[in-house]
């Protein structure tokens, strides 16, 4: 069956002084699950005709008969990988968030988390990031939507080298695991030593004035963020709260009792996504004031990504912004 009208395939570009360039987590995954298809035969990937924009024709073109393109039926790609994860195989299946978690979300729900069988969702073109899409293809409620459901397990990776790590994690784990990719190229921001395990957080600083809570792109807007602050005196900590559930709670209360207030970033809708985890937390555990920086109740639109994300606010500069003036 051939690619979907209008899919794209992008060429990787290396540095050759060692140098890392952005790279966007939809390549991190392409990779990864080609590494895997050759270290373990169990896994197998399943796409909806957009494998050429999720990078899974690279496991495809490497092993044709693990690779199963179910078409434009999304819902069916759900239903087939909790098939095959019922006879031992570890699927991973693909295709852009919007479709994944909005077209499927049923299949999901009960052949997946009810049953809680052994699939991998990965998502990619995830948030306002898929650019000149528009708002038909900007998932901005995916996390809401996967959070709300018993069993799932939900990561957003913050770059590359996390979504490595992440899928490999993910891999090895039992159980329904939802985890949200982006279309755009991204900076490298976790540090080379860095250890990724699922639920738990990676704390970058922690800080006495306020902490930043972030995930996705966000983590490298935080980090910015906190610069910022500290050349005015304020004490911003970073935290990257790639695992949206479960919540890294021990980390999480102890930026809270650390700090005045907290602010949480993201690549997504306010409502239901991580903003709205820290504040379900913080209120029962902890009660201070937290802001939360992401997509107001509002669709994305048509336009270039960066201009995107100045428009919705999602910059290093109305994070630090938020920080004052909640201070």
């Amino acid at each position: 069956m051939g690619e979907r009208p209008g899919t794209e395939q992008i060429d990787e570009t290396t540095d050759a002084s060692g140098v890392k360039k952005p790279k966007a987590t939809r390549d991190a995954y392409g990779d990864t699950l080609l590494e895997l298809g050759k270290e373990r035969e169990d896994i197998v990937t399943l796409d909806a005709d957009l494998s050429g924009s999720t990078k899974t024709a690279k496991f495809a073109k490497a092993f044709p008969d693990r690779f199963f393109n179910i078409g434009i039926a999304e819902q069916d790609m759900v239903g087939t990988a909790a098939g095959l994860a019922l006879t031992g195989k570890v699927p991973f299946a693909s295709t852009f968030a919007v479709f994944e978690t909005g077209r499927a979300w049923d299949q999901i729900r009960l052949t997946v988390c009810y049953s809680n069988t052994n699939v991998k969702l990965v998502a990619t073109h995830s948030g306002i990031t898929v650019g000149e899409d528009g708002a038909s293809h900007q998932a901005l409620e995916d996390v809401a939507l996967m959070r709300a459901l018993p069993n799932m397990t939900v990561i957003v990776p913050s770059d590359a080298a996390e979504t490595s790590l992440a899928i490999r994690a993910v891999a090895d784990f039992l159980g329904p695991v939802y985890v949200r990719l982006g279309r755009a190229k991204v900076p490298y921001v976790m540090p080379d030593n860095y250890e990724f395990k699922i639920g738990k957080a990676h704390v970058f600083s922690t800080g006495k004035d306020a902490n930043i809570i972030a995930n996705g792109l966000m983590v490298d807007m935080a980090v910015r963020a906190a610069e910022m602050l500290k050349l005015e005196g304020i004490d911003c900590g970073v935290i990257n709260m790639s695992t949206v559930k479960p919540l890294d709670e021990v980390a999480l209360l102890a930026a809270a009792k650390a700090s005045k207030i907290l602010v949480t970033a993201e690549e997504h809708s306010i409502i239901g996504g991580l903003g709205s985890a820290v504040c379900e937390f913080i209120s029962e555990h902890s009660p201070m004031p937290v802001k939360r920086v992401g997509v107001l109740d509002t669709f994305g639109c048509s336009g270039d990504p960066d201009e995107l994300l100045k428009f919705h606010g999602l910059t290093a500069e109305n994070i630090a912004t938020t920080v004052r003036n909640a201070l």
